[in-house]
């Protein structure tokens, strides 16, 4: 840890002498605001980590926008290891059933907890910021703390700052186009082909690039494995049908193709590629073929889950960390029966898929309420927490404690290792480390401590590695929902959840031709052309953001 340098201690004591009251983190009142000010005299530069100015007891509540997570701060050792030395103590608070309500009601009374974390694509982060309720970061950082500056990535202040020259969030497991030079194939995608590997090895191990390959594989699996365990085999599955699609068959599948996603600085339209067709029609032979389980247009995730255990499955277009549980059972019950990643549909050329890996928007962000209880702390702790040292902190926990530098390596202890590779929940609830506090979890920096990836899970991994790619300029391209251009979007998205699974169910190739056809046509006539040249405009100010750092 850094250790303050007299100067630091000398403004720690004028910072002592002005802020007992505000500092314990009582509430908002007028009294406390007015002793905040001649603390906040205090100067920091770049190079000083200013959380440790003041580390007094204080209590934020911090919301996080996503029913299932499970866990509490204090209850484990890396939080209380994080409170013990920064003196900060969070209150988690999750909604308890719909997110959107819950945020939406918490805009509408401006009653906004101190931090929020949200899915950056999430329409309240815009209320939210368009409603004045949260602060700008970079205004936090000029006024309490400058170290923002030296701990922050510049591509992602560059990314998420607005029109009017402030960043108000910052997301967790962001990666830029230099990201990708900087860590290569240390890098990895979540899109994986995936087979049952005693099945797959029993068939002779078959390539499944082509249609005829692939086709052929699902007729042998069926009738070598018509059933396991007493249950129909499903030759095929895919993530889950909903009313705009089934991201298997859209994102992935155009992803395994290779297919661009732009062509001479114009986006290109990946849903009409003459490849991407083919394989839509190779799935509508597989359906007339009876290898497309009615099981997998009507079921949602639980169901999934459970045939995933069971192995069920043959073959799966899937994201390969959402399954985890379901593989560690199959590994457990036989090695054998695990999933594993293999070279699945190719385009003509049998090219290497362009896997999306993680982009520079990241998965969440996080914000700073306009009513946060103390201002000075709540930009010192975000900065701490973003900083190498807090990301080793909530990775790894404290040394001696869960982690020491073994073989000239930071890691888990071998029983903490043992415990994370065996039993994530139990860990999690024990020692609170490797993400279990993901709210700013930098992605780029934590695979230097992780454990080595184990089977049944490093086959997955590894297969993606060199074949992963950085699609940041592609993002955030949707217009928002409420906009014109955004309604027509919406449209278009649910005709295409309706004809999706009527072009695999179709008869013959000349009525998916005409199911086809109708499509682009109602496509063009509620206005798509509108939203196509949105997104290109979007798109080419993306480049302008990102220039720099594509080069």
């Amino acid at each position: 840890m850094l250790k303050p340098k007299s100067l630091l201690l000398l403004m720690f004591a004028l910072v002592m002498a002005f802020t007992t009251a505000c500092s314990s983190g009582g509430d908002n009142s007028a009294s406390e605001k007015e002793e905040e000010k001649p603390a906040e005299e205090v100067k920091l530069t770049q190079d000083q980590p200013g959380w440790q100015v003041d580390t007094s007891p204080i209590t934020f509540d911090w919301y996080i926008n996503f029913a299932w997570f499970p866990n509490k701060w204090g209850e484990d050792i890396t939080s209380q290891y994080v409170t013990k030395k920064t003196g900060v103590n969070l209150n988690l608070i999750v909604p308890a059933g719909n997110e959107a309500e819950k945020m939406n009601t918490m805009i509408a009374s401006g009653t906004l907890p101190d931090f929020i974390t949200l899915g950056w694509y999430e329409d309240a982060v815009k209320k939210m910021i368009e409603g004045d309720l949260v602060l700008p970061l970079n205004e936090l950082a000029d006024q309490y703390d400058p170290y923002f500056y030296k701990v922050s990535d510049p591509a992602k202040v560059s990314w998420y700052t607005k029109d009017d020259g402030n960043i108000y969030g910052y997301p967790n497991a962001s990666s830029s186009p230099k990201d990708y030079e900087k860590f290569g194939d240390n890098i990895t995608s979540n899109q994986t082909f995936l087979v049952r590997k005693d099945m797959y090895e029993a068939l002779g191990s078959p390539e499944m690039r082509t249609p005829e390959g692939f086709l052929k594989a699902l007729e042998d699996a069926k009738k070598m494995f018509p059933d396991v365990n007493g249950q129909p085999l499903i030759p095929f599955g895919l993530h889950d049908f909903h009313e705009k699609g089934n991201s298997s068959l859209e994102g992935y599948l155009q992803n395994f193709l290779a297919i661009p996603q732009d062509k001479d600085g114009k986006l290109n339209d990946r849903t009409t590629d003459p490849e991407y067709v083919k394989w839509l029609k190779t799935l509508r032979l597989a359906n007339e073929k009876g290898l497309m389980s009615k099981d997998i247009f009507v079921d949602k995730r639980p169901q999934m889950e459970e045939k995933m255990a069971q192995g069920r499955y043959f073959a799966m277009l899937y994201q390969r960390s959402d399954m985890a549980n379901q593989q560690n059972a199959l590994f457990a019950n036989d090695p054998n029966s695990v999933y594993i990643a293999v070279d699945g549909p190719a385009n003509s050329n049998l090219d290497q898929p362009t896997l999306s890996g993680p982009s520079i928007s990241g998965w969440t962000v996080t914000l700073i309420s306009k009513n946060v209880k103390d201002k000075a702390r709540a930009i010192r702790f975000l900065d701490y927490l973003i900083s190498e040292e807090g990301q080793r902190d909530t990775y790894l926990g404290e040394k001696g404690v869960t982690w020491d530098t073994i073989d000239g390596k930071d890691q888990f202890l071998p029983e903490v290792a043992q415990l994370l590779n065996s039993d994530r929940g139990a860990f999690d609830k024990k020692y609170g480390a490797s993400h279990t506090f993901w709210m700013l979890m930098d992605t780029n920096i934590t695979p230097a401590w992780a454990p080595p990836a184990v089977e049944p899970f490093k086959q997955l991994e590894d297969w993606t590695r060199g074949k992963t790619e950085s699609f940041s300029q592609f993002d955030q391209l949707d217009p928002d929902a409420s906009s014109e251009e955004g309604i027509i979007n919406d449209k278009v998205m649910n005709e295409w959840g309706k004809i999706l699974p009527k072009l695999i169910f179709a008869k013959t190739d000349a009525e998916f031709d005409q199911i086809w056809n109708g499509y682009l046509e109602k496509r063009e006539s509620l206005g798509f052309a509108k939203v196509h040249e949105y997104r290109q405009k979007e798109y080419e100010e993306n480049v302008k953001k990102l220039e720099e750092f594509l080069q």
